[in-house]
């Protein structure tokens, strides 16, 4: 029973969304049949008061209550008629209007899918810079780490050369000193031997004679 109830339920619920205004066509009915009560009430006012009775009409005002029916419809169906057609000027406004948007929505979408497809040009363009810029880095780090291994091998090889060098001159100042030294004692050795010889050399008063033809000789050392 209760699985009844919600079935039915479930279809009213369904009903209503899909018909927006479920009783709208009910109130049209009631408003025609309304406006048309109103009609015939004035016609039959106003027979009955050209006839000087309230009875019921014969054949001849039925008719007549018939045509002014069919002029009331007319006069109906007229309004509605230039009603519809002010609305079709309306929505046709309304339509070129929609036409004039959509052009220009539609210029508007041209011009910003060239303006896109500039942007996406320039981006692959930039893009492309950008990589050969980073190859181009790549490769300036790379030389720039060659150039400080080779720098800090230069500076390597100029201390190795550095240190040689000076301990090449303090050899040589080493060498002349032992050799100014050697000399100096040579000298003196050699000052010491002249003196000695000069004084055995020098001749005595008797053989002053005998001795002035001999040339001294210096000693080998």
């Amino acid at each position: 029973m209760e699985s009844w109830k919600s079935h039915v339920r479930a279809e009213l619920f369904h009903r209503d969304c899909r018909q927006r205004d479920p009783f709208s066509g009910l109130f049209d009915k009631v408003s025609r049949l309304e406006e048309m009560l109103d009609f015939h009430i004035k016609l039959w006012q106003g027979s009955s008061k050209e006839n000087g009775s309230s009875k019921c009409p014969d054949k001849g005002g039925t008719l007549y209550l018939r045509v002014n029916e069919v002029e009331f419809l007319n006069q109906q169906l007229k309004q509605k008629i230039s009603d519809l057609t002010s609305n079709i000027y309306l929505k046709e406004a309304e339509l070129q209007y929609c036409h004039s948007q959509v052009a220009r929505y539609r210029t508007e979408a041209v011009l910003l899918a060239q303006g896109a497809s500039c942007l996406k040009s320039d981006l692959e363009e930039y893009e492309y810079q950008l990589e050969c810029q980073s190859k181009e880095l790549t490769a300036l780090r790379l030389e720039h780490n060659t150039l400080r291994e080779e720098l800090a091998a230069t500076k390597l090889q100029k201390e190795q050369l550095l240190d040689r060098w000076l301990e090449e001159k303090k050899e040589e100042a080493e060498r002349i000193n032992k050799h100014n030294a050697t000399q100096e004692r040579w000298q003196r050795l050699t000052g010491r031997l002249k003196k000695r010889y000069r004084g055995r050399s020098r001749p005595t008063p008797c053989a002053a004679n005998s001795s002035s033809d001999i040339k001294p000789t210096e000693p080998k050392i």
